[in-house]
């Protein structure tokens, strides 16, 4: 194992809060328990290899016996629940039920034909925000956000959307302009219509987004001005090719870098960046009405005034600007086309999902399946999703002991793990959960709302003077993980357990069956939150702390049931999914 060290002390999690337990008045009473373990880890994975055998030369071959295969077991409960925890925002029993029922593949099957119930965009209109008193606010968004993570029931799509807004990044607080909300919806909706479409078709819809166009600051991108010396912004041809296609060093399609003399391979030059600008020139709103949101949701449109007519000469590919738009899907059918495309993206939703430090072998798999999906097509993202959820370094069971493969849980995987595990619902629809970036008093994160477009945190992050380091890992979530961020996630989520916010609130009618039974308590919250990876001190902790509130005691079950989900949210092993 691993020790995270230098990055949040994970003791402190166990024996520096209090523990929930209620008054006869309903509020927090909370008394106080000792510590759970010593610090984070980063358990390990890798896929198991098959023995083979061969036949001595000289001897006969027999003749071969029918062998009958047995239809692969079910998974478990807690196999179920550590696969909706890379799959979904969090585990509910009904969810749990449905994986062993249907098996893996056949709940992807079953997400991935589920039409979305409601668009962001929709959730908005349908909740009356689209009135000219809201045009620069952000009324709404937080509530939206919420809403659809929590409530939602395609939540493999919900999933893969906030997996994809993480890579392909836009942030509201970044959007100088008005409507932020539904300009942030328009692009969300962007991401989820395409979460299981075609990655080339996203590259498009994301290049004419409003919000994208915003943020990166090539809306109303202009041609060089020979007069004034003015030439295109190159901020989004930049971002493109470094964080959204190609990345800065040219790949194997397993991921690793290529090197030449021991240094890496520049996969692109500023030179491509500069010629890449000259594309993306003349891109406008689709009209001039700001009376309601509604265009920001239509695709930008071309100015041929403004757009560079020349040929631009990007990546060794000549792209002729005479058509404007078609310069732009030239251009972008080039980078498409690069090789480092697939090991790159399906190496980022490996570790979105799955795992921080994927294997070259597993980046391999997820590649080749980006680059063809069995059917000769180029990006088919249903092929790659599943791919990087079917693949045995994401299913087996050596990840648990290994030390390599998991991952941290983001603080907003965190909040839905507990919110979908015991049902919270806004019965007004309010979601009044707001924005949750403050470090200090919230989760330290928020969704829609990255403060750069390198997101909060870098895919290749490592912990500067830690274990980790010497190790070669990376752990991108410990870029936000520090001694205060800790402390605000757990206070904050210590009163979300205990008391709820607004009208969001848990209902724990199920779990309060097994509050007498300390046993089957800490069971039932292993596995609905933490997929049956408490380790058995951890269990025997909270057991112990559990059964120091005595079933004869005043609201001894709420009591009870407080205990276990706030030490189990706040446990190293609950923190880190293996």
């Amino acid at each position: 194992m691993i020790d995270g060290e230098g990055a949040a002390p994970a003791s402190a999690l166990a024996d520096a809060h209090d523990v929930p337990t209620r008054d006869g008045t309903g509020d927090a009473a909370w008394g106080r328990n000792g510590a759970l373990a010593s610090a984070l880890f980063l358990a390990a994975c890798g896929s198991e290899q098959a023995g083979t055998s061969a036949t001595p030369a000289g001897s006969s071959t027999p003749a071969p016996t029918p062998v009958t295969v047995a239809p692969p077991a079910p998974p478990t409960a807690a196999e179920a629940s550590r696969f909706l925890a890379q799959a979904s925002m969090g585990a509910t029993r009904a969810e749990i039920d449905k994986v062993v029922s249907r098996g893996y593949a056949g709940w992807i099957d079953d997400q991935i034909a589920m039409a979305r119930p409601t668009s962001y965009w929709g959730w908005l209109v349908a909740g009356g925000y689209n009135v000219a008193a809201n045009s620069n606010s952000y009324a709404g968004f937080d509530a939206m956000v919420w809403s659809q993570l929590i409530g939602a029931p395609d939540q493999l799509r919900q999933r893969v959307t906030t997996a994809l807004l993480d890579i392909l990044v836009v942030g509201i607080d970044g959007l100088n302009a008005q409507w932020r909300p539904f300009l942030m919806a328009a692009y969300m909706d962007v991401l989820a219509d395409n979460a299981f479409g075609n990655y080339r078709t996203l590259l498009g819809a994301v290049t004419t987004s409003a919000a994208m166009a915003y943020y990166l600051t090539y809306l109303n991108n202009r041609k060089a001005d020979a007069r004034t010396g003015a030439m295109p912004d190159e901020n989004y041809a930049r971002e493109l090719m470094q964080l959204f296609t190609l990345g800065l060093y040219r790949l194997n399609n397993d991921g690793t870098q290529q090197t030449s003399n021991g240094a890496p391979i520049d996969t692109y030059t500023q030179g491509d960046v500069t010629q890449l600008a000259r594309v993306f020139t003349g891109l406008q709103l689709a009209n001039n009405d700001n009376s309601s949101p509604d265009r920001m949701r239509l695709p930008l449109v071309m100015t041929a005034s403004l757009h560079e007519s020349g040929t631009s000469t990007v990546l060794g590919a000549s792209i002729n600007g005479a058509d404007g738009m078609g310069a732009v899907n030239a251009a972008l059918d080039t980078i498409f086309a690069h090789p480092n495309v697939p090991p790159f993206i399906g190496k980022l939703l490996i570790q979105r999902l799955v795992t921080s430090n994927p294997s070259p072998a597993y980046v391999a798999r997820v590649a080749a399946v980006f680059a063809d999906n069995g059917k000769q097509v180029r990006g088919d993202l249903a092929a790659v999703v599943r791919a990087v959820l079917l693949d045995s370094e994401a299913r087996g069971s050596a990840a648990l002991t290994r030390a390599q493969a998991g991952r941290l849980r983001t603080p907003v995987e965190r909040l839905t793990g507990w919110a979908r595990a015991f049902g919270a619902t806004s019965p007004s629809n309010a979601w009044a959960i707001g924005d949750t970036t403050s470090g200090t008093s919230r989760l330290g994160q928020g969704i829609g709302r990255a403060p750069s477009v390198f997101n909060f945190y870098r895919p290749g992050y490592i912990p500067p003077a830690t274990a980790l380091a010497s190790a070669g890992l990376v752990a991108p979530e410990f870029q936000i993980t520090n001694e205060q961020s800790v402390v605000g996630y757990v206070n904050f989520m210590y009163s979300l357990v205990a008391n709820g916010i607004g009208d969001v609130k848990a209902d724990y009618t199920a779990i309060l069956t097994k509050a007498g039974d300390s046993a089957a308590l800490v069971d039932e919250v292993n596995v609905l939150l933490a997929a049956g990876q408490l380790s058995s001190a951890t269990v025997a902790s909270i057991r112990a702390a559990v059964d120091s509130v005595a079933t004869t005691a005043t609201n001894a079950a709420i009591n009870r049931v407080g205990i276990a989900i706030m030490l189990t949210l706040a446990s190293p092993d609950y923190l880190t999914l293996r």
